[in-house]
């Protein structure tokens, strides 16, 4: 099988990023890509992000999540800590996160560590969510292999009758981590592939230093 994709081509017009303009903590200047993604109507789920652990078979590994809070701290996202993402962090808890915005052209790049949330701050979000997201968590074991789809089905349906009329508590090896950065990378498409790269790392007396790189 083959196909030749040298011929796709694409022009990147949509913005500029320069020293002058963007502020001296990079998480300003996140919240504020964040929330101009969110607010154009062609970007779909602004808050998927790819993270990228280093696995226990020693191969690096990207999967989609989506994140759900963001602070001065870091980033937060929420999966079962006996996945196999869960297993990685807990063995090694550097990891990257991306971010990637086709329609104005620009992408996000995070290096930090990963720390598990207080439980009492994952049960707030557990509460939040909808009983069926709930009981997936429950019913699911994440990355193991299964026997079949309805095997999993079949896991849920005992769930809603066991829990119902009752609150769905969460699951202990379910829960939130937080990603402290230590760079961000900010990518801005430019014309003829002369992109915009400016990455900020944190310096050991905590503040923030600028770089541009090369496209």
């Amino acid at each position: 099988m083959q196909k030749d994709l040298s011929h796709y081509r694409k022009t990147y017009e949509k913005g500029a990023l320069t020293e002058d303009s963007t502020p001296e903590n990079p998480m300003e200047l996140f919240r504020d890509w964040f929330h101009q993604a969110e607010g154009d109507p062609g970007a779909d789920e602004a808050n998927t992000m790819m993270v990228s652990t280093i696995g226990l078979d020693g191969y690096p590994k990207s999967r989609i999540v989506l994140l759900k809070k963001f602070t001065f701290e870091g980033f937060v996202f929420y999966t079962n800590y006996d996945s196999e993402k869960g297993r990685a962090i807990a063995a090694d808890p550097r990891v990257c996160l991306s971010f990637f915005w086709p329609v104005l052209e620009r992408q996000v790049i995070v290096k930090g560590k990963a720390e598990k949330l207080a439980p009492n701050l994952s049960d707030g979000y557990f509460e939040s969510r909808p009983d069926g997201s709930k009981l997936g968590a429950v019913a699911s074991p994440q990355s193991q292999v299964i026997p079949s789809r309805e095997y999993l089905e079949e896991k849920v349906e005992a769930l809603q009758r066991e829990y119902q009329g009752k609150e769905i508590p969460r699951p202990e090896y379910w829960g939130g981590y937080l990603v402290r950065p230590s760079s961000l990378e900010f990518w801005q498409g430019r014309p003829n592939r002369l992109h915009d790269r400016l990455r900020y790392t944190l310096s050991p007396d905590w503040d923030w230093t600028r770089e541009r790189l090369a496209p």
